[in-house]
């Protein structure tokens, strides 16, 4: 460094020739050359790039050729440096060491680091779809729940409702939903392989199923779908996913239904709108003002999302539907009926009126029953109320079993006890069945008595209702007028 100041100085500020700083420090010639200019510096170090000689274009040849050969294999039977080497000493007689080979192998497999390109969008062009998972309590229980996440790419603003699973029918019934939310619909959607939505292939060679085809053409938009195992082409609604556990449901929520759930979640995004993204000037909603604009209107008809299918009822009153069983009215008996599977509700039809609407099962094998669809058989039939599904399934309050044995015909009471239940509800009957005990009666008279007056407003409630005076000089005016007459 000491030599490298000297040169700079008697060449620049002394006006030196090189060959008197080289006689006077005593260094070569050469050496004062490379420095004296500034060119160069003497800390500056190359790194060594020699290739060496054994390694000849026939041989890298060879050895990308072998990479070429690893695109159509598994992973795990892919070429490692020794096998190359290996393969070069056996079919080429190639005489150099295998580091010498691993050096080349790594220098021909260096790539870019992991780097993405910054997306750009403009207002109502695209919207991001995509599913997660998380773990809730509902009604005591825990278990996992489908998270349909939808997030426009100009504005960023996200949508999310949670579903008992990823059919079909919930996937259609998820965009309905936020396509309503947004207030429009988006010209792109950007969506995983998805078999809902793709029959075979996958990116630009995917073929979509005709019922995801049909939904897209009746809210006009078009669908782009992402290469295998390339989650950054939706990187706006894949953290979405993340951010919804994270806020919305840590720690794990307590809902009593489905609905109770998606409170909870619709809050969480509408609250998003006042967030500020880093790096931009406006607020999520300011931006979502701009975009709800351009959005495309929705169709004056709504796309039918749930899952047609017509049965015929079964001497039991129960009709199936995906591997499960639900009851209708007795008197369906034989008939078809339509059903309509949704997300979340089983809807049955006949004749274009909805005779039955259960919430929908997804354990395999089970039959759900409505008390109220059985109640007229059992008035005729009261002595099977003792084992009756419907009774037994209602899990209906001991204290009607009691209160009924105390009449002489216990199986005909409970019948007109469940009658009330179905007319006016489990509590409303309760509260009846108490008060009339307390009285020590037996009465199913005074039960109903009690039931109705519960369902009766009190006079506070009424006082809520205001009524005007009536005007009694309009009956002046009325006997004014038959006089004259």
């Amino acid at each position: 460094m000491d030599q490298y100041q000297l040169i700079r100085h008697r060449f620049a500020v002394e006006g030196a020739s090189q060959r008197q700083i080289a006689r006077e420090l005593g260094i070569s010639r050469n050496t004062v050359k490379k420095y004296c200019q500034g060119a160069e510096v003497p800390w500056a170090r190359k790194a060594p790039c020699r290739v060496p000689p054994v390694i000849t274009p026939e041989v890298l040849t060879f050895i990308q050729s072998c990479f070429d050969e690893d695109g159509g294999a598994p992973s795990k039977q892919h070429h490692t440096a020794r096998r190359i080497h290996e393969r070069l000493r056996d079919e080429l007689g190639f005489a150099g060491a295998e580091s010498t080979v691993r050096h080349q192998v790594a220098r021909m497999r260096a790539k870019l680091p992991e780097v993405y390109i910054p997306l750009a969008f403009d207002p109502a062009e695209a919207v991001q779809v995509d599913w997660g998972e998380a773990t809730v309590e509902i009604a005591g229980r825990r278990q996992v729940v489908h998270l349909f996440c939808m997030r426009l790419c100009y504005s960023c603003t996200p949508f999310v409702v949670a579903f008992p699973s990823e059919r079909e029918e919930a996937f259609f019934e998820g965009h309905q939903l936020a396509f309503e939310y947004f207030g429009g619909v988006p010209r792109i959607g950007f969506y995983d392989n998805l078999k809902t939505a793709v029959k075979e292939g996958w990116g630009r060679t995917a073929r979509e199923q005709r019922q995801f085809t049909m939904f897209r053409a009746h809210y006009a938009y078009e669908a782009r779908f992402c290469n295998v195992a390339e989650g950054h082409e939706k990187g706006l609604v894949e953290g979405l996913v993340g951010w919804i556990r994270r806020n919305a449901l840590v720690p794990v929520p307590k809902v009593k239904d489905f609905e109770e759930l998606n409170r909870i979640l619709l809050r969480r995004c509408t609250a998003y709108l006042h967030h500020r993204i880093q790096g931009r000037v406006n607020t999520v909603g300011q931006d979502f003002d701009v975009e709800k604009g351009c959005l495309l209107s929705l169709p004056l008809r709504p796309f039918e999302c749930a899952r047609l299918k017509e049965s015929q009822v079964s001497e039991f009153a129960t009709v199936g539907f995906d591997g499960n069983r639900y009851s209708v009215p007795v008197e369906l008996a034989g008939q078809v009926v339509s059903v309509k599977g949704s997300g979340y509700r089983v809807r049955i039809f006949h004749r274009e009126r909805e005779v039955a609407c259960h919430d929908r099962c997804y354990e395999k094998g089970r039959t759900l029953f409505e008390l109220s669809h059985y109640i007229r058989l059992l008035e005729k039939r009261p002595r099977a109320v003792t084992h009756a599904r419907p009774v037994r399934e209602a899990r209906l309050p001991a204290l009607f079993w009691e209160y009924a044995r105390t009449f002489p015909d216990p199986e005909a009471t409970m019948v007109r006890l469940l009658r009330l239940v179905v007319d006016n509800g489990v509590e409303a009957v309760q509260q009846g069945v108490e008060r009339t005990r307390a009285l020590d009666l037996r009465s199913i008279e005074v039960v109903a008595h009690y039931t109705l007056s519960e369902k009766v407003p009190q006079p506070a409630a009424l006082a809520a209702f205001p009524v005007n005076p009536p005007d009694l000089g309009r009956y002046d005016d009325l006997l004014m007028g038959g006089a004259a007459r």
